[in-house]
């Protein structure tokens, strides 16, 4: 099997735009730092091989995108319309285009190291979907051998029910999936406290914690 192919759903790391929840609580200068050092720290733990892709968002970030994560990844804007449809555009593309498997993650789960990443791709070959949960609901990572674009349909995304409705509709098609551990999302004060606890790499110098 291919080696996956990483992609990054990210907006540009614009102040007011990005973490706005985090950013309520330390203002938002101080959540779009975050935001940078969360992606940057994600970036890095791309296995060697892998091909990264950055889909981002709004559609005329392409220029900021690179300037940011460099020339090593490819880029393509998000469509519009809510995280469902972005994603079933991103995912056919991609399927479109290649045959490797595909591993869609965001950029603010500090603990999607490159050895649980490396983990998902050993596990793929047995698996149509690989899924690590959220504390929130939701989940950090869904990875698929395949394209699975049901898994996107209908989904409460703003609501702390997206695991439970994505299990239902790995169900109703007859995938095949494993869950690995919860792992938290960085959102609030009190995550990103506990993310610089277990990755100190991730201190910004001069931003209180």
């Amino acid at each position: 099997m291919n080696s996956p192919t990483l992609l990054l759903m990210l907006k540009a790391p614009v102040e007011g735009q990005v973490k706005t929840r985090l950013g309520r609580e330390m203002g938002m200068r101080a959540a779009a730092l975050v935001y940078r050092r969360l992606v940057e720290h994600q970036m890095r733990q791309s296995p060697p091989g892998w091909p990264v892709h950055v889909c981002f968002t709004p559609a005329e970030a392409e220029t900021t995108m690179r300037a940011w994560l460099g020339e090593s990844c490819e880029y393509s804007a998000q469509v519009s319309g809510d995280l469902g449809q972005r994603l079933t555009e991103a995912a056919t593309r991609h399927f479109q285009q290649h045959e490797s498997p595909l591993v869609i993650i965001g950029g603010d789960c500090p603990a999607l190291t490159m050895e649980l990443l490396a983990r998902v791709a050993v596990t793929l070959p047995e698996q149509d979907v690989i899924i690590v949960p959220a504390v929130d609901g939701g989940y950090c990572l869904i990875a698929m051998r395949k394209l699975a674009v049901d898994l996107f349909r209908n989904i409460s995304w703003s609501a702390a029910s997206v695991l439970e409705e994505t299990r239902a509709r790995l169900v109703e098609s007859g995938q095949r999936w494993c869950e690995l551990a919860t792992l938290e999302d960085v959102d609030d004060r009190a995550s990103w406290r506990r993310a610089v606890a277990a990755f100190p790499e991730l201190k910004i110098a001069g931003l209180p914690e």
